[in-house]
């Protein structure tokens, strides 16, 4: 048989990225981050349950930058899974498959978790007292 070259299938390093695989990436990272989340909000409560010292260091991880960046990080990805999942939901009963309205679901999607995670921080600050 004489060896002919065959063309190769689209791999990453050629491949452009879309919306809608972005996406659907990102929603898959954000469930297993929020699942870590709820390990992290477990060991919380056992610390909570556990003796005050150990609520104490617990609520010093959270209060530090790294905790409040994970925070921060933990509530844009719940918002975030959850408007896509909304999204995924419409999809599901029939709804948005033109690619405009996917698109324009997509961007909805982006700007609604950081208008909705911005909020959340604000109310939750202006709650207790600090802004």
């Amino acid at each position: 048989m004489a060896s002919h070259p065959r063309p190769t299938s689209p791999h990453l390093q050629i491949y452009r990225r879309q919306l809608t695989s972005v996406l659907s990436i990102l929603h898959r990272i954000a469930g297993i981050f929020l699942s870590v989340g709820i390990l992290a909000l477990i060991a919380w409560l056992v610390a909570a349950a556990s003796s005050a010292e150990a609520f104490d260091q617990a609520q010093a991880l959270a209060a530090s930058i790294v905790g409040r960046t994970l925070l921060l990080l933990w509530t844009g990805a719940f918002f975030y899974h959850l408007l896509n999942g909304i999204r995924h939901l419409a999809w599901d009963a029939g709804w948005g498959f033109a690619l405009t309205t996917t698109y324009r679901s997509g961007w909805a999607v982006l700007i609604g978790t950081v208008i909705l995670t911005l909020a959340a921080w604000a109310l939750g600050y202006w709650a207790r007292g600090t802004v």
